[in-house]
């Protein structure tokens, strides 16, 4: 396990999720989890005695919401970057976990873990195509959103560790969509697409995607999840319609399947 370079009191704050139920220890400044690992995790739809990898874990928001949903799970991680990974580390045992985390480069992964397969594999790649953009001032940031790693590589990568009949989950930016279906193509059936959009009357923003090791049910589009009420914010309070705030406060499923 990586060693904790953070101090933990400076230089991080204590954070809740699903209603308190997981506290979570992550960097002050640089990235910080929100909502989005969140509803990955929620959409996985893991059985107990079942593995799970995450590929970059950060520090483990989703597998860990995930690992607490559902007890018994076989908990993997893998995180470039040994600061994150390291509090990914920290923030298993604080919350009494089970989660083996292994600081590698997703493209490089060591050869224990290439032989191994997992019946679900989860990601909540960068949402930023590195060659189009402009590189943050924070390196852990820039890491995160935008990275070096090809969004192709990681839905290969993820693909090649699944076990027979596995389940790749990922959420993602609705602009790369077209990207994240060509590299599927030949390689994961059975998809499943979730819209995701912030308010009824806007487009959706992000997706999240269910993808089967030789599956072979045809292409489904499931109905966009909103995840705030009325048009627009209009007071100091979350406004999450009551399907969002039953997987954020009380650790509830979001299915892929209807």
């Amino acid at each position: 396990m990586a060693r904790l370079i953070w101090g933990v009191t400076e230089a991080t704050t204590l954070d809740a999720f699903l209603g308190g139920r997981l506290q979570i220890r992550q960097p002050r400044r640089g990235y910080r989890a929100g909502v989005d690992p969140v509803l990955l995790a929620a959409s996985v739809a893991a059985k107990p005695g079942q593995s799970v990898l995450e590929l970059g874990c950060g520090v483990g928001v989703a597998i860990l919401c995930l690992g607490r949903r559902v007890p018994g799970l076989a908990l993997t991680g893998v995180e470039l970057q040994p600061d994150y990974a390291a509090l990914a580390g920290h923030n298993a045992k604080a919350n009494d976990l089970p989660l083996d985390v292994i600081t590698a480069d997703l493209r490089t992964l060591p050869a224990d873990l290439r032989q191994r397969r997992f019946d679900h594999v989860i990601m909540n790649p960068p949402y930023f195509d590195r060659e189009a953009g402009t590189a943050a001032a924070d390196t852990g940031r820039d890491t995160a959103l935008g990275g070096t790693t090809p969004l192709a590589d990681w839905v290969d990568i993820g693909a090649r560790r699944l076990a027979p009949q596995g389940y790749l989950t990922l959420i993602q930016r609705v602009e790369r969509f077209p990207e994240t279906l060509a590299a599927l193509q030949g390689r994961l059936g059975s998809i499943a697409v979730r819209p995701v959009a912030g308010r009824a009357d806007r487009a959706p923003g992000l997706f999240i995607l269910r993808a089967r090791q030789e599956g072979r049910a045809p292409f489904r589009l499931l109905p966009t999840l909103i995840m705030h009420i009325g048009t627009a914010h209009v007071a100091d309070k979350d406004s999450y319609t009551s399907q969002v705030a039953e997987v954020l406060r009380n650790g509830a499923d979001l299915p892929m399947d209807r």
